[in-house]
């Protein structure tokens, strides 16, 4: 069960944030204040923060790491992240979670509207941009209070291979309407490596809304800006999606990070090793930065991948320079499989949920989690009523010890393939080809396909799949034909 110093201040956070959501805003005063007090509750951040004591969320996501690579999964020793290992040490390590698709634009879709992307088309990153008619959870943090702020990686804009536009004859603004600053992120620090769209600097002094260069090391730019970002708002509740665009191609690094590993063979895997390295730099940085500003314990922390690893099946050493579907230089151990595939090693992810004071330290959570729970969670923290649209949960109960985190079931479609999970048992169809049922119970899960021991089992879940496939934007279980990359990954790991 949760302590009692613990409990008092998740009571004070729980109260505040539903004064704050749902009474007028002359509810919250002095007198709230003192009635918290007479509870024995320390209101010192209360006070600190203008009587609102909402925690701040970050988000933070990376990009196409594997389950394995992170110290804290204890599985490889030639990675090096003492931080974010301190992140899940002093929270929750999540063994069992999960995103919501084997690939960057329907995950992050998934992610940030807490619904699964396939209820609005987002299917794969063919159906980019993110409707716009779908909120993110800044659109419901920003009419909740929150000052809300979003770095890196966006990838949910209109690109080149979107179907249904016309990517090289639309005007600027048309494309623009899809960049995070309309989608309920007030201050944007949005790009990938050197051009940056912007509307504030890194001193944090806020600018017209525009195309800015900074060529400094891409990892260290995002850090930057998250923590300009922090230190423009750190009397206030805000939210941080901060999207670390690594160890995803091109692979690139500092020389300092680079000579941390040179005694790793493969170059691929040193590069992925070194930029991990620059991310839990950052990760530092930004934690000495809430310290510095007091705020520690009242903000939550996320960390995740948006899918696993890709292999290129067999990991090949190619030059550094190779980006076209090549080994990133990351690792799912001992998941089967890589992005893109709906087994393991594609959708179950590093993942941590921190929140110091509230949160106990050093819990490990087998049962599966979803990136869909991220909404769910923040939204009820912050006081966002009417939920009921989202398709996640709030993990809040369960991580700090007053409810257990039941049973669920979670799906996925994805090209060809379709999944559930529920409880011990997955079942994985692809087109005609393959039926899987798995217990992941096992000591060595999805290495054996157990259909034909358990057949209704396997039915089961496929009806219940097949029920929820049918009410999607487009429905039915999957596509006819396996593609080229799916014919060779199955044929290999299966």
């Amino acid at each position: 069960m949760l302590q009692p110093s613990f409990r008092r201040k998740f009571i004070v956070v729980a109260l505040a944030a539903y004064c704050i959501s749902s009474c007028s805003e002359s509810t919250l005063t002095e007198t709230n204040v003192s009635a918290l007090e007479s509870g024995q509750t320390d209101v010192d951040q209360i006070e600190a923060r203008d009587l609102d004591p909402r925690p701040n969320i970050l988000v933070v996501v990376t990009d196409d790491q594997g389950y394995a690579d992170l110290g804290a999964q204890g599985i490889f020793g030639d990675i090096s992240t003492p931080h974010i290992d301190q992140l899940a040490a002093d929270g929750a390590r999540m063994t069992s979670g999960y995103v919501t698709a084997p690939q960057c634009i329907p995950s992050r879709a998934g992610l940030l509207t807490g619904k699964y992307q396939q209820s609005f088309g987002l299917d794969d990153n063919r159906f980019a941009p993110l409707p716009l008619d779908e909120p993110t959870m800044a659109d419901h943090l920003k009419d909740a209070g929150y000052q809300t702020g979003m770095v890196g990686k966006w990838h949910l804009e209109i690109n080149q291979s979107s179907q249904g536009f016309d990517f090289d004859n639309l005007s600027f603004d048309e494309k623009a309407t899809y960049f995070p600053d309309q989608r309920g992120f007030d201050d944007i620090y949005f790009g990938y490596r050197n051009i940056w769209w912007t509307n504030y600097d890194l001193q944090g002094n806020s600018l017209p809304a525009g195309y800015r260069e900074n060529k400094d090391y891409r990892l260290d730019v995002a850090t930057d800006a998250g923590i300009s970002f922090i230190d423009k708002h750190q009397d206030k509740p805000f939210f941080l999606y901060l999207s670390y665009f690594a160890p995803h191609v091109p692979l690139e690094s500092t020389e300092a990070q680079l000579a941390k590993f040179s005694g790793v063979p493969e170059t691929r895997r040193q590069h992925a090793l070194a930029m991990l390295g620059s991310i839990d730099d950052g990760i530092g940085r930004i934690r000495s930065k809430l310290e510095e500003s007091s705020i520690t314990d009242n903000t939550l922390i996320y960390f995740v991948s948006d899918n696993g690893a890709p292999l290129g099946i067999h990991k090949l050493d190619l030059p550094i320079e190779n980006n076209g579907g090549a080994w990133d230089g990351s690792l799912n151990d001992p998941m089967v499989g890589e992005k893109g595939m709906l087994s393991d090693g594609g959708i179950r992810v590093p993942y941590i949920v921190t929140w110091p004071g509230t949160i106990p330290a050093g819990i490990v959570v087998d049962a599966p989690v979803s990136t869909l729970d991220i909404a769910m969670t923040s939204l009820a923290v912050a006081g966002v009523e009417s939920l009921s649209e989202l398709d996640g949960e709030n993990l809040l109960p369960s991580l700090v010890g007053d409810a257990m985190l039941e049973e669920r079931t979670l799906y996925w479609r994805f090209w060809s393939q379709a999944a559930i999970r529920q409880g011990q048992w997955k079942y994985l169809q692809v087109s005609t080809e393959y039926e899987l049922l798995f217990d992941m119970n096992s000591s060595t899960p999805e290495s054996e396909n157990v259909i034909a021991s358990y057949p209704e089992i396997a039915g089961e879940l496929r009806e219940k799949l097949t029920s929820w496939t049918d009410g999607l934007y487009r429905p039915g279980l999957t596509d006819p034909d396996m593609n080229s990359q799916e014919i060779d990954w199955y044929a290999h790991y299966f």
